[in-house]
């Protein structure tokens, strides 16, 4: 290169640092002092919201430090003696992440000088660093190199400990990357270059309106933060989410059912009945017209009855596993029986659902109940040896302090739960939404999925005290020692099809549990798995034509996960048009379109009904 040249890229240069410089000058100063101190203002409005109820109940609040914080803290320090325990492991370690620090600087320093250094592809594809900022400034690209460079430091550093058990490194592979994805320099407004340009260019603005979004949801939150992720104005219930025409047919203290009207003028002479988790309401089956499963399957020819869960209080405290499986799934079979005069039924159950309804078709079968013709699992877990994440919360310790929530309030709030959920992928569903609504002032966006995330559910004392023990603790009902209702049950027991799908990306039902359970089964299992995850992956219309699905028709699931996935047949599009071709397969006898009646004859209302309206 001339000298000629190379003075003008110098120049260039100056001058792109100089508009740089410009760019991020305050241009109105007293404004922006004006922003910062209503920011303050805001943040000690938060501050004393969170504060409120412990200077009011300070008994609630005795040992505070969440359980996760303590479980933190002490995978940090497993880590550690192991890491310490292997003196040449350690230095090897150290010298690895010695070098990969180095390499940083030595990119940053070439990218200084001029020269085009492209990030590496986990980078690129990084949501948290999309802003041109963090590859054109060398201040923020060189703490996003460093970050990824530890963070993929951390994660070798677990893998290489070959001397951990499974269940101790799942814990440490979850736990240090909370603390990495809470160490991103994205979540912190002077290592953000975006937070910090917004900041400039509206005088402060945005900090000002973030701390008084942090203020609004402390203080609905009751003392805790209750992120919104989703602007719920545009959303009700019945009005347009939840809206496929239908009645309440039935109700006891546990449950409604629905009955949805039919749009075909026959109909399959075997029923559906639907089961959803009582850890979410229903009408995920039933977003809107375009993603409803439960539309579609009205539209297939199905008499769809639903089981819509009670949002319990202190009063349902007592009601366990076998309450729900009695009252809830009997009430449901005993319902339809009476309206449609039909005494075999198809049976669908979604995730916690789906174990419920597992362990009451192996009461059922056990006491002789033939009404259960067929059972539709969508990403259900009936063995939780490889149960993902979710594991990780599931230890005695911890256990026993939910249980002790479990035991003063009578029920399990809502936002333990969903909390514990958006931890699975903390990257996404929490992070992002802090800097977005905190440090940005943004407010979310309107998503009907987001909004039915945020409708959260309470889980009853006995109920969730049983769940949390016999399946993730003890995984009871895989070892054929679950008692229900005073029996001991046994999923051998149940003979008839089953349809098992499981999702690939699912962080909640792993598709290799789902796959080590339909080894426990007595009858035949047709496994399906779907492209992505636990919630898309199943509400997957076909007119959508998105993802795809695999089955093996060889396969007798005493291979592997993996090995059946390698053998596996892949699908283009939604698995649903699959599911009906097997429901009609057992029968495809059909009858005139039933009318919708309640039971006795007496009707309660138009579907979604009043359970699912319960707002905690």
């Amino acid at each position: 290169m001339s000298k000629r040249e190379d003075n003008k890229k110098n120049t260039a240069r100056e001058k792109n640092a100089t508009d740089e410089m410009k760019s991020v000058s305050v241009q109105d100063p007293e404004a922006f002092a004006r922003n910062i101190a209503l920011a303050m203002e805001n943040a000690g409005k938060a501050a004393a919201a969170w504060l409120r109820p412990r200077e009011e109940h300070p008994e609630n609040y005795v040992g505070e430090t969440p359980e996760i914080v303590k479980e933190t803290v002490n995978t940090i320090m497993s880590v550690r003696q192991h890491f310490l325990s292997d003196p040449v492991r350690a230095v090897d370690m150290q010298t690895r992440l010695m070098s990969s620090m180095l390499d940083v600087w030595s990119r940053n320093v070439s990218r200084l000088a001029g020269q085009n250094i492209e990030p590496e592809p986990e980078i690129q594809r990084d949501k948290r660093f999309a802003g041109e900022d963090w590859s054109n400034n060398p201040f923020y690209a060189f703490l996003r190199d460093s970050y990824f460079a530890l963070d993929q430091w951390t994660r070798s550093l677990v893998e290489d400990m070959e001397e951990m058990d499974a269940t101790e490194k799942q814990r440490a592979e979850f736990f240090l990357g909370q603390v990495m994805n809470a160490l991103s320099p994205s979540n912190f407004p002077l290592t953000n270059p975006t937070v910090m340009r917004e900041m400039v260019e509206s005088n402060g603005e945005n900090l000002a309106r973030g701390m008084k979004m942090l203020a609004e949801d402390v203080e609905r939150g009751g003392g805790e933060i209750r992120l919104r992720q989703v602007d719920a104005r545009p959303f009700k219930v019945g009005d347009n989410i939840a809206v496929t025409p239908g009645k309440v047919v039935a109700r006891n203290r546990l449950c409604e059912i629905l009955q949805y009207e039919p749009t075909t003028k026959n109909v399959l002479k075997r029923p559906l009945v639907i089961v959803p988790p009582w850890i979410n309401k229903f009408y995920i089956l039933d977003l809107n017209k375009k993603k409803s499963f439960i539309s579609w399957a009205v539209s297939q020819g199905h008499t769809v009855f639903v089981i819509s869960w009670v949002n319990p209080d202190e009063r349902h405290r007592n009601e366990s596993w076998g309450n729900y499986a009695r009252d809830g799934i009997g009430f449901a079979l005993d319902t339809v029986e009476e309206i449609t005069g039909e005494d075999r039924m198809n049976m669908v159950g979604y995730c916690v659902g789906g174990t419920l309804l597992s362990s009451t078709l192996a009461l059922l079968a056990q006491e002789g109940d033939k009404r259960p013709a067929s059972a539709t699992l969508f990403t259900t877990q009936v063995d939780f040896e490889y149960a993902g994440d979710l594991k990780v919360f599931a230890t005695e310790r911890q256990v026993c302090e939910i249980e002790q929530e479990l035991d003063r309030k009578g029920y399990l709030a809502g936002d333990r739960m969903a909390n514990a959920f958006n931890l699975l992928r903390s990257k996404e569903l929490i992070w992002p939404y802090l800097v977005n609504n905190y440090m940005r002032g943004q407010d979310p966006m309107a998503f009907d999925l987001l909004y039915w995330n945020g409708d959260q559910t309470r889980m009853t004392a006995a109920n969730h005290s049983f769940y949390l023990r016999n399946c993730y603790l003890e995984n009871n009902l895989s070892a054929g020692r679950m008692n229900v209702d005073g029996r001991t049950i046994s999923l051998s027991d149940i003979k008839v099809p089953i349809y098992n799908l499981a999702t690939r990306e699912d962080h909640i039902a792993p598709a290799k549990s789902v796959h080590k359970g339909c080894r426990l089964f007595g009858g035949p299992v047709q496994l399906v798995v779907s492209g992505s995850g636990h919630i898309a992956g199943v509400v997957n219309p076909p007119a959508s034509k998105k993802y795809q699905y695999w089955t093996n028709e060889t396969a007798d699931f005493s291979e592997s996960y993996d090995e059946w996935l390698s053998g596996a047949e892949e699908h283009s599009g939604s698995w649903w048009p699959h599911w009906q071709a097997w429901i009609e397969d057992m029968s495809d006898k059909k009858v005139d379109a039933r009318e919708v009646t309640g039971l006795g004859g007496e009707l309660l209302g138009d579907a979604p009904g009043s359970y699912v309206q319960m707002r905690i």
